[in-house]
């Protein structure tokens, strides 16, 4: 059965969403995980049940439990957020498929550079007053600029994970 999700605009409710990443570290050895403590967004829904929007993130907001890693982390080595404060996901089109698989297509903007992305989340509530959807993706850092890799410590692909839930916007 799929789930019709009403159309018009709709708000990221940030207390009930959360999106993190993940990346192996120490030559594989060390899995360091961060989340964002400041996403917001929105959307809307078009009458053919297909959706745009944003998602943003607060670059400065990445929070891995260390400090000294996420200082680094919002240097020029990554993040830089003095200049570049936003990370964005501009979803171009979101459509259900399916009872539960929603394949959204957009671009991602990290460090100001922009590049198409795609991938597969999962519808895992609807209501006529609230969307959640689960997603995780993998990005691959040096391609916006994120090539700081001392003696070889970082390598492969960032998991990013997130739980979204928007509400339908009240006027």
């Amino acid at each position: 059965m799929t789930v019709a999700v009403e159309t018009g605009l709709w708000t990221l409710d940030t207390a009930a969403s959360a999106v993190a990443l993940k990346h192996k570290t120490m030559w594989g050895l060390v899995t360091v995980k961060g989340t964002f403590g400041a996403v917001r967004g929105g959307g809307e829904v078009a009458a053919d049940g297909s959706a745009t929007g944003t998602i943003a993130l607060d670059a400065a907001s990445l929070d891995t439990k260390n400090a000294k890693r996420d200082e680094h982390l919002r240097g020029a080595d990554f993040f830089d957020a003095a200049n570049h404060p936003e990370i964005t996901y501009a979803v171009r089109s979101a459509e259900l498929r399916g009872a539960d698989t929603v394949q959204v297509s957009g671009q991602l903007t990290v460090r100001g550079i922009s590049r198409p992305h795609s991938f597969t989340a999962k519808l895992t509530g609807a209501s006529a007053d609230a969307v959640t959807l689960d997603a995780e993706f993998t990005v691959d850092r040096a391609e916006f600029g994120m090539g700081w890799n001392q003696m070889g410590m970082i390598k492969g692909l960032a998991t990013i994970t997130g739980t979204l839930r928007f509400t339908r916007a009240t006027a």
